[in-house]
């Protein structure tokens, strides 16, 4: 046995993915492509999930104008309320907080969904009649998580802006022309794409770590239990960290 189990099962994990993501790809790009079956999880995961995307931007939005206002009202920062809004949500909660919220329902979803097909034996059914499982389950997935949470960021964006808006012109007493010019002179193209391109980033991880955690589900339901969890906190940590070095690079890029 190794001296460093959870060493070893570091780089087996992350071989896993690797190998998974390779395979996920390819079979998005190889005909025929299952189109069916990525409307119905682009069905699932995106408009399923715009309920609770839209409500943690809307409050998301609308705390932040409020917070910014209350603690430096000695500066009159609450003129430039747009300004803090729009490109804080744009560039940073926006992406962050749907791939967490909507990353940990999606993620869940897939794994448990592999997991069971993986502990009643359905995926080795799949292998058996000669159907490749990464075609069949994970390309889809991966197509329409990449579609829809970039999609959905989009819309958070926007709402996330109507919440401060909301508190601009209820609490702060602004007008709304007010706050929507201060918002389209501080916005640029730099800042909407560097937060959608994250979006893409962690649509992938997502994916990935769902796809991967099912397909390796042991154990029969508790097993299906333990790898959902397990894909909730990984796809957690896994949207931090990438966030914080695409953040850097952005910075330097634009």
């Amino acid at each position: 046995m190794s001296s460093f189990p959870r060493i070893e099962g570091a780089i087996l994990t992350t071989g896993g993915l690797a190998l998974l993501t390779l395979r996920g790809f390819w079979a998005l790009l190889r005909p025929p492509w299952e189109v069916r079956g990525w409307i119905a999880e682009a069905e699932q995961i995106g408009w399923r999930s715009l309920g609770v995307a839209s409500i943690t931007a809307v409050f998301t939005g609308m705390v932040l104008a409020l917070q910014t206002a209350y603690s430096l009202p000695s500066i009159g920062v609450k003129y430039y309320i747009g300004t803090v809004v729009s490109k804080s949500i744009v560039r940073e909660l926006g992406p962050v907080l749907t791939a967490l919220i909507v990353g940990g329902r999606i993620g869940a979803g897939m794994t448990a969904e592999l997991g069971t097909m993986k502990v009643t034996e359905q995926i080795d059914a799949l292998r058996s009649m000669a159907a490749d499982p990464a075609k069949k389950l994970v390309a889809p997935k991966l197509a329409a998580t990449l579609v829809m949470l970039p999609a959905l960021t989009l819309i958070g964006n926007f709402l996330g802006i109507l919440g401060g808006l909301f508190v601009a012109v209820l609490q702060l007493n602004l007008t709304a022309g007010f706050y929507l010019n201060d918002v389209l002179e501080s916005l640029t193209l730099s800042d909407v794409s560097s937060g959608l391109g994250k979006s893409f980033f962690f649509a992938y991880a997502i994916a990935i770590i769902a796809c991967y955690n099912g397909l390796n589900a042991r154990g029969g339901a508790d097993g299906v239990g333990r790898a959902t969890t397990d894909t909730v906190v990984m796809a957690s940590i896994t949207v931090l960290v990438i966030d914080f070095f695409l953040t850097k690079l952005f910075h330097l890029a634009f």
